[in-house]
């Protein structure tokens, strides 16, 4: 991505794509994105469909994100997407100047200290809207995070280019303004020979392109779960990784099988250099552990040593001599492992 250097937990992009194969599958992610915002005191701002906003709702209700107090606080702010999507939507063109005034207010909204507590958005900013959003962004505040999802709702309606086009608006606005954003794709748009472009151009937009798969609590899992990630590579530029990865995962999976006794979800990110394995699962972090020295942080990056259960056995060391970085991060309902492989 060219647009915006801003980083989430874990070493991930500005700008993050997710395909998700289920609607549960998303708001369990996008969930724990908006929650960890909300509990770091960033400004967070919902672009989803009704039913999309009611299930993240319930799972930040569920990790104990007080949901009202949020909003009313301006912390939290829960937007239309078909809505805001009408303001800057002229029948087959975007909008460019509608577009950069209704997210800027947007912005200027969720960084500055009171807020609009409690107020959905369905249409567009005038003028002084966008002033005062662009004011509240150089006068510094609240961090921003965004889950938008008005490109699927584009490329849904077979609005592909647009979806495209739009990807590129928020990557302009990046440009000005600092933002993290995460948007959300269903994984049926890969299966679609016909946008194979397409879906490379949203991969190239962002500053990393996540796929996730479940899988149960079974030793079959762990080849399953190898061969997903093998099918996500590109046989040409992942090819110098791919071993690597092949041996990350599996790791990875199997100690959430062998040792969490758990179901694990499989999240791969890509960037042009690296890519990310990640596994999360129910099972929590053990009292009796070992220590392994998470190698090479990014620069300025402070990473402590991370304790695992003892019963990990050397899979975990194996990890950590292949990857640039790793790390460990606890969830309300376990936690997820990670490693990144190629350059940082």
């Amino acid at each position: 991505m060219s647009h915006g250097s801003g980083r989430l937990a874990g070493g991930q992009e500005a700008h993050v794509v997710q395909f998700y194969p289920a609607d549960g599958e998303l708001a369990g992610s996008v969930s724990r994105y908006l929650a960890e915002g909300i509990s770091s005191g960033d400004g967070v701002v919902v672009v989803a469909t009704e039913p999309h906003r009611d299930a993240f709702v319930a799972g930040l209700a569920a990790a104990g994100i007080k949901v009202d107090e949020a909003e009313r606080d301006g912390r939290l702010l829960l937007v239309d997407a078909a809505g805001l999507l009408g303001t800057f939507l002229d029948g087959d063109r975007l909008d460019g100047g509608r577009f950069a005034a209704a997210a800027s207010g947007l912005l200027g909204r969720a960084r500055s200290a009171g807020g609009l507590p409690g107020e959905e958005v369905t249409d567009g900013a005038d003028g002084a809207a966008v002033a005062a959003g662009a004011d509240g962004l150089a006068c510094g505040g609240r961090r921003i995070r965004i889950y938008a999802e008005m490109v699927a709702l584009l490329w849904e309606a077979g609005q592909v280019s647009l979806a495209i086009e739009l990807e590129e608006l928020w990557n302009g606005l990046a440009a000005r303004f600092p933002f993290s954003l995460q948007c959300g794709y269903p994984a049926s748009v890969l299966d679609a020979p016909e946008h194979v472009d397409a879906v490379a151009d949203v991969r190239r937009l962002h500053g990393a392109a996540a796929d996730a798969r479940s899988f149960p609590c079974e030793l079959g899992s762990v080849r399953a779960a190898r061969h997903y990630v093998a099918g996500l590579l590109d046989p040409v530029t992942d090819q110098v990784l791919a071993d690597g990865v092949a041996i990350a995962v599996t790791e990875l999976a199997a100690n959430a099988v062998l040792h969490g006794r758990s179901a694990f979800t499989v999240i791969v990110s890509r960037w042009a250099t690296r890519i990310r394995i990640a596994v999360r699962d129910n099972a929590p972090l053990a009292r009796a552990s070992v220590t392994l020295a998470p190698v090479a942080p990014a620069a300025g990056e402070s990473v402590k040593p991370v304790p695992f259960p003892v019963t990990t056995g050397h899979g975990l060391s194996v990890v950590a001599r292949l990857a640039s970085r790793w790390g460990v991060e606890p969830t309300p309902a376990g936690k997820v492992v990670w490693a990144e492989l190629g350059a940082c």
